[in-house]
């Protein structure tokens, strides 16, 4: 008896075609969020998924700073960095970096959800976020999703 073999396609990053596109987070849930960008990023949502390549989409996000949390959480989430000095041990408030600087709550909440490896650093390196409606990005068309 003979067996058909058909082995697994592996896809590269050179083979996959990459599209962009486009999230409003205004009104939409942190988490929520996040997890659908990290997906999109990592190529979750393509047929051509391959674990070891980089074969996700450019994601452009808007409206950074209109993403939602609820309300007891903004009040006890705090980021926490280390300059490696004693005593080196800095923690920021989540509401006073949503108010500063609204790129990174989203940024850091994707970059956590990517794989910890310089794969990862690849795959972060095609997220944009702008707190504003505007976005450099009009001249690659990307494509509008709702989450």
């Amino acid at each position: 008896m003979k067996f058909l073999s058909n082995p697994t396609k592996s896809f590269t990053d050179v083979q996959i075609k990459r599209n962009w596109v486009l999230v409003d987070a205004e009104g939409k849930t942190l988490g929520r969020l996040s997890t659908k960008v990290a997906s999109i990023l990592r190529g979750k949502t393509k047929a051509q998924f391959t674990p070891h390549a980089d074969v996700g989409d450019f994601v452009v996000v808007v409206n950074a700073d209109k993403i939602k949390i609820a309300a007891k959480r903004a009040a006890q989430k705090e980021y926490y960095r280390n300059t490696l000095y004693p005593g080196g041990a800095r923690f920021k408030k989540y509401s006073t970096a949503v108010e500063k600087e609204p790129r990174f709550v989203i940024e850091h909440a994707v970059k956590g959800m990517l794989p910890h490896n310089s794969l990862g650093e690849k795959m972060f390196k095609k997220l944009k976020v702008y707190a504003g409606t505007t976005h450099p990005h009009a001249a690659q068309n990307p494509k509008t999703i709702t989450v």
